[in-house]
């Protein structure tokens, strides 16, 4: 098995453990109104999920550094500018577990103070819980989907993928940018199908890329 080849698998492999390490890096409970009661009883849950965010932060920068050669035999700056805004992506999803982390000290001190007055309690989740969604969904998403409209230009004008991928990479990134542009100004909300229409085409392409990069000849 040659180079390119190891390469084009080893990346396969590793979208895809990217894609099931975010998956499992949701806490759903954190979406109730409850979420300070809640979060202190699955607590072996949340640490999980921390785990699994911070396994694909490091997917993530594993892949960035894998495809940096690869990009620079076309164009250098395109590959500098690619392994940036994944770098600076990653950064922001370790402080969103740091976040997280916050999150449910706070819900153990609050079960653990018996009956406090939980406005003082409420405030500084709601500022964590922000302060998570922002990581996640706007510091991270804004230089990955720019890092990611890099990737697939270099790989349009490399012929790496079928010319169809490249496009469809583009057309994702391009979305998940504007999803992320609409969230950041608030015109859209999380939690809303507006949103997750605009991030299907990447999830469901990296998917589809994935494969290809794995069973490809």
């Amino acid at each position: 098995m040659d180079l390119k080849r190891k390469v084009s698998i080893t990346f396969g492999i590793l979208l895809i453990s990217g894609i099931i390490f975010g998956i499992l890096s949701s806490v759903p409970a954190l979406e109730k109104q409850n979420y300070l009661s809640v979060l202190s009883s699955i607590k072996l849950q949340v640490l999980m999920a921390a785990f699994f965010q911070f396994a694909m932060a490091v997917v993530y920068v594993y892949i960035a550094v894998l495809l940096f050669p690869v990009l620079k035999q076309y164009n250098e700056r395109i590959a500098l500018g690619y392994f940036a805004f994944r770098i600076i992506g990653a950064m922001f999803l370790f402080i969103g577990i740091v976040s997280l982390l916050l999150l449910l000290f706070i819900s153990q001190s609050f079960a653990s103070a018996g009956q406090p007055d939980p406005s003082h309690f409420q405030t500084i989740g709601q500022l964590l819980r922000a302060g998570r969604d922002w990581m996640n969904h706007v510091a991270m998403i804004l230089p990955w989907s720019i890092g990611g409209m890099l990737l697939y230009y270099g790989f349009l004008r490399m012929r790496i993928v079928p010319l169809w991928l490249s496009i469809w990479g583009l057309t994702g990134s391009i979305l998940t940018l504007l999803a992320t542009c609409m969230l950041m100004f608030d015109l859209i909300q999380i939690v809303t199908p507006v949103y997750f229409i605009l991030l299907i085409p990447t999830a469901v392409f990296e998917l589809v890329l994935a494969v290809y990069m794995i069973i490809k000849r």
